[in-house]
C-alpha cells in the first residue's frame, strides 16, 4: 500500500488533469463527511463508511486509482489494505493524517473535530 500526506495530495491535485485524478474514497461516517470534507476542483469524492465497505464493494472500480481518507488515517489504512490485499484493487493509497492533516496543513477552512 502506498501512502500520501496532505501536502503531497495537494501537489498531486495541482499537477494532474481532472481525468487523471484518483477517486477519493472517504471512509468516515456520513456525519463526519458532512462536517468536514475535502473538496478540490475535478476531484471525485465518494463517501462510503468503513462499516459498509464489504456490503457495497461493487460500487467501487478495482482498476481506478483510489485514495482512502478518514479522520486521522487509521480507518483509511485498514480499508486500503482490505481493498488491495483482499479485493484485488490495483492502485490504492492511504491518505496519511486524514482530514485533520488536510485542515492543519493545507486548507484551514475545513473544520477540525
Amino acid at each position: 500500500m502506498h501512502h500520501i500526506g496532505a501536502r503531497e495530495f495537494a501537489a498531486l491535485m495541482a499537477s494532474t488533469l481532472a481525468a487523471d485524478r484518483p477517486l477519493l474514497l472517504d471512509v468516515r461516517e456520513p456525519w463526519e463527511f458532512e462536517l468536514a470534507a475535502l473538496h478540490a476542483d475535478g476531484l471525485t469524492t465518494f463517501n462510503l463508511p468503513m462499516s459498509e465497505i464489504v456490503q457495497r464493494i461493487g460500487e467501487l472500480d478495482p482498476a481506478r486509482p483510489t485514495v482512502c481518507l478518514c479522520h486521522h488515517g487509521v480507518r483509511s489504512a485498514q480499508v486500503a489494505a482490505f481493498l488491495e490485499q483482499r479485493q484485488g484493487f490495483e492502485s490504492v493509497t492511504n491518505f496519511t493524517g486524514g482530514i485533520e492533516a488536510w485542515s492543519t496543513e493545507v486548507d484551514a477552512s475545513v473544520p477540525r473535530y
